[in-house]
């Protein structure tokens, strides 16, 4: 029986491209009405998960259902009450703004004067009044973004597919998409969010699952899911980069391991508390490292993904999502 509180219910969803397993087994339950996090680096997964989903290829086994309705025997009625914002741009270039959203209102069933008066609501709440009647091929990567998202919305869908909406963005434009996104949920629209980057997911999602060479390897809430990985974490900033290994010595034999971060004048440890983490503060003293600064606090979504994967969540693809997607299933 489904479960009308949830907007997707997915169970043992599997997928293969030739020899590559893509999607292997992954389970789903999102709540209607939330922003629901897939997190995992390139090649996790994460993008054929989403075409499933929104029925565009297949499952080769498993099931799944959005908003009630079955993603294989009810595709139509699904891709009807769903919008999907892909990784790239799916605006026509060599339209204006305005003109984009109203031939999209128009092919949608709006009348003329409903898909201009939509198109010029989206306009004013995206910002892009002032660069409606330019062409979008010169719009920058921000501005199309945002077009893109209101495209996806000139019907305003039950559930939204954003899949990566804020790769290669600025932080000013990264924080506009993120204010969009909020608002529609605001306003009801279920999200499925697939992002690589940890951040992104803390800020939106109130429950996240981590995918890993296609399966779902943890799931829980941000919090959850960084306790999953210890009560604290011992930040450390050097002031001489070049005492780095010192330093890593120094804590990996006073905490039994050491994160090395991508920044050479800094590194972090799972800790138990914060007396504890002083202890290896005074360590480093004693053994003449010098810190810029040290601070105790909650382990970060990056040091999660560490933990249980092994690896960074910005590391190499495992396996890339777009090996022969585009065949039909």
């Amino acid at each position: 029986m489904t479960d009308q509180s949830l907007a997707i219910e997915a169970t043992g969803l599997g997928k293969s491209f030739g020899g590559t397993r893509a999607v292997d087994g992954v389970d789903l339950a999102v709540r209607r009405g939330a922003v629901y996090g897939v997190l995992g680096p390139n090649g996790a997964g994460k993008t054929t998960t989403i075409r499933i989903l929104a029925t565009l290829i297949h499952p080769d086994e498993g099931s799944a259902k959005v908003l009630g309705r079955d993603i294989v025997t009810e595709a139509h009625a699904v891709r009807g009450a769903v919008s999907l914002t892909g990784q790239l741009a799916s605006v026509d270039e060599d339209l204006t703004g305005r003109e984009n959203l109203i031939l999209l209102g128009r092919l949608l069933g709006l009348k003329w004067p409903a898909a201009k008066a939509r198109a010029a609501e989206l306009l004013d709440a995206f910002g892009l009044v002032e660069s409606a009647t330019k062409l979008v091929k010169h719009y920058s990567g921000g501005m199309r973004r945002r077009l893109d998202i209101a495209a996806s919305i000139v019907v305003t869908p039950e559930l939204m597919f954003l899949d990566e909406p804020t790769t290669g963005l600025d932080p000013r434009s990264r924080n506009q998409v993120w204010d969009i996104i909020r608002a529609l949920v605001a306003e009801g629209t279920t999200i499925l969010l697939c992002t690589q980057y940890l951040e992104e997911a803390d800020q939106l999602a109130e429950g996240i699952a981590v995918i890993d060479h296609g399966k779902v390897i943890a799931e829980g809430t941000p919090a959850q899911l960084k306790g999953s990985v210890g009560s604290g974490t011992l930040h450390v900033r050097l002031l001489d980069p070049e005492q780095r290994a010192t330093a890593e010595e120094v804590v990996d034999r006073e905490l039994g391991s050491v994160n090395r971060d991508a920044d050479p004048a800094s590194l972090s440890a799972a800790c138990t508390d914060a007396d504890r983490g002083a202890e290896v503060v005074a360590g480093l003293a004693r053994s003449g490292v010098r810190i810029a600064a040290f601070s105790f606090g909650q382990p970060t979504l990056d040091e999660v993904f560490l933990a249980l994967t092994g690896h960074p969540a910005d590391g190499d693809p495992i396996e890339p999502d777009e090996i022969d997607e585009e065949k039909p299933a």
